[in-house]
C-alpha cells in the first residue's frame, strides 16, 4: 500500500473520517478502480460519480474515487455517511450510492486490503426504504403525433430519419443508448422485429415494430440504403449520410428540435420509453410481458410505470364531495 496518513476524527453530522492521502495506490491495487472497471460504460459513469460523492464526504471533500483509501472504513464511518445520505437524497439515489459503496468494499476485501470481519460490519447497513413517483411525464398520443407530423413537414432526409427514430423509440420501448446501438443488420422486415443487444446488465432481447413505427422505419431505409452500418446515421448540412452511428446527445438535440416544431412540451427520450410502458400496461398487456419487452431486470421497475392503480385512486377521490361551490351557484348568491 502507498504511504498515507490518516487521521480518524468523531463521527458527527457532517463528517464521518478526514484522510490525506500522499499516493493513490496503482491502479490494479485500487478497489474503487476495479469495481468500476467491471461495470458497463452506463453504469461505470454512474456509479463514478456516486463514488465522488462518497469519497467527498468521508475526507471533508479532499478526495476523490480514485484516491480515497476505501480500506479504512469501519462500520461507524459507513453507518454515518448512509444517514448523511438519506437527508440529502432520494431513497433510489441513496442506495445506487451504498451498492456501489459495498462493491468498492468487496474489492478492497478480494484484495487483502481488509479482513473478512471489518468487510462484512462495514456493509452491515440498510438500504433506505421509500419510494418515488418515476420521473419525467407521459408523452401522449397526439403529442407523439404532433412530433412525426413535424418530422414528415421536413421532406429532407432528415425528416425521413426522424420520424423512425421517434417512432422506433417509442414502439420499442428502447432507451437513448440502445437506440444508437442499433444496427442495420439487427432489424428484420420479415419479421419486424429489433434485436436489441447489450442492453443495460448486457442483457440482450427483442422488441417488434408493426403499424406507423414499422411503416415509419421502410421509408428511412429507402434513404439509408442497405450497407451495413447504424440503423441510424447523422446527416451533413448537404443532407449526406455519415455511416457512424449517432450519439446520445445527438439524440437529444434531434428530439429537442422536433419539439420546438411540433410545439409541445418539452420531454426527454426515457420519456417514449416510460410511456411504451404505462400505455402497453394500460392497454391490459401482462406485466412480465412487458417487462421483457423493455429489458427490466426485475418486474417491480416495470410495475413502477403502471397507472391503473393511480386511475383507481383518482375515481375514489372523485368521489368525496367538497360543499365549496355547486354548479349553478355564483359567487353572489353564496353571500346571500
Amino acid at each position: 500500500m502507498s504511504e498515507q496518513s490518516i487521521e480518524i476524527v468523531p463521527v458527527t453530522e457532517t463528517t464521518s473520517v478526514v484522510i490525506s492521502v500522499s499516493t493513490p495506490p496503482p491502479l490494479d491495487q485500487n478497489p474503487a478502480a476495479i469495481y468500476l472497471a467491471n461495470l458497463r460504460t452506463t453504469g461505470r459513469r454512474t456509479q463514478t460519480q456516486a463514488l465522488n460523492v462518497l469519497a467527498g464526504l468521508f475526507s471533508n471533500g479532499r478526495e476523490n474515487a480514485l484516491s480515497f483509501p476505501w480500506h479504512t472504513l469501519r462500520y461507524q464511518h459507513t453507518t454515518a455517511v448512509r444517514a448523511q445520505l438519506a437527508e440529502k437524497y432520494k431513497p433510489n439515489t441513496t442506495n445506487k450510492m451504498l451498492s456501489a459503496l459495498r462493491g468498492v468494499l468487496k474489492e478492497a476485501w478480494r484484495l487483502g486490503q481488509i479482513t473478512a470481519e471489518e468487510y462484512h460490519r462495514a456493509i452491515d447497513i440498510k438500504s433506505v426504504r421509500g419510494q418515488t413517483l418515476p420521473k419525467g411525464r407521459s408523452v401522449e398520443t397526439t403529442e407523439l403525433k404532433k412530433l412525426l407530423d413535424a418530422c414528415e413537414r421536413d421532406t429532407s432526409p432528415a425528416g425521413r430519419r426522424d420520424a423512425a427514430l421517434l417512432a422506433v423509440l417509442y414502439a420499442g420501448g428502447l432507451r437513448r443508448s440502445e437506440l444508437v446501438n442499433l444496427k442495420l443488420a439487427d432489424y428484420s422486415e420479415s419479421a419486424g422485429s429489433l434485436l436489441v443487444l447489450g442492453g443495460k446488465g448486457g442483457k440482450d432481447r427483442l422488441c417488434y415494430l408493426s403499424g406507423g413505427a414499422a411503416q415509419a422505419l421502410a421509408e428511412w431505409l429507402k434513404v439509408r440504403g442497405v450497407e451495413a452500418g447504424p440503423l441510424f446515421l447523422p446527416i451533413n448540412r448537404g443532407s449526406n449520410l455519415i455511416n457512424r452511428k449517432l450519439t446520445d446527445q445527438a439524440v437529444m438535440y434531434i428530439l429537442g428540435e422536433r419539439i420546438k416544431e411540433a410545439g409541445i412540451a418539452g420531454c426527454s427520450p426515457h420519456d417514449f420509453r416510460r410511456s411504451f410502458i404505462s400505455d402497453l400496461l394500460d392497454a391490459g398487456a401482462d406485466i412480465a410481458t412487458v417487462q421483457k419487452l423493455v429489458g427490466h431486470a426485475n418486474v417491480t421497475t416495470t410495475a413502477r410505470y403502471d397507472r391503473r392503480g393511480e386511475v383507481t385512486k383518482q375515481k375514489a377521490a372523485a368521489l368525496v364531495n367538497v360543499p365549496f361551490r355547486q354548479d349553478g351557484e355564483n359567487e353572489t348568491n353564496l353571500i346571500s
